[in-house]
């Protein structure tokens, strides 16, 4: 996951990266993803350098709850609005979650924003065909289990979990 950091004012763009572990069993069933969020948003902001009086707006996105309530205390309600992220930011961010799959090999098909299922399918096809991805990929959601393609992870998980309960 790409979570981007932008400075209306000076077009300063900084991204960082969540990694795919914390989509992963268990960390995703403990929603660690949650904690590491908030650590990268504020690592983001000490590299922008955020200035003491500059407003702060964050992606509406639950992912950005723990971040949002830490910035609230740290600089008060009236200084955290929490936005849907449209213009620049969103390009900016979208241009480096695109580029970070691309480094992995994948190439997203055009119309991913508007044919969802399709860029979903569109990706489970590519990691059926290069299996050794799917250790890129996240694989937390439990609804993801009905796919073949990651009923091995489901049983090692589901095998895992009954060695931990004994």
């Amino acid at each position: 996951m790409v979570i981007g950091a932008f400075r209306c004012e000076t077009q300063e763009f900084r991204y960082d990266i969540l990694d795919v572990k914390y989509f992963r069993y268990p960390r995703f069933q403990s929603k660690e993803y949650l904690r590491q969020a908030s650590k990268v948003v504020f690592q983001l902001l000490g590299k922008l350098e955020l200035k003491k009086d500059e407003q702060i707006q964050v992606c509406r996105g639950y992912i950005f709850d723990e971040a949002v309530n830490g910035l609230k205390e740290m600089y008060g309600d009236n200084q955290v609005d929490r936005i849907t992220v449209t213009g620049e930011p969103q390009r900016l961010t979208e241009i480096a979650y695109l580029d970070e799959i691309r480094n992995l090999g994948y190439e997203p098909v055009e119309e991913r924003d508007e044919k969802k299922a399709k860029s979903f399918f569109h990706m489970m096809s590519w990691l059926q065909k290069n299996p050794e991805k799917l250790i890129y990929a996240k694989t937390g959601w439990p609804r993801l289990q009905r796919y073949n393609l990651f009923k091995s992870y489901y049983q090692k998980r589901s095998k895992e979990e009954r060695e931990v309960s004994s």
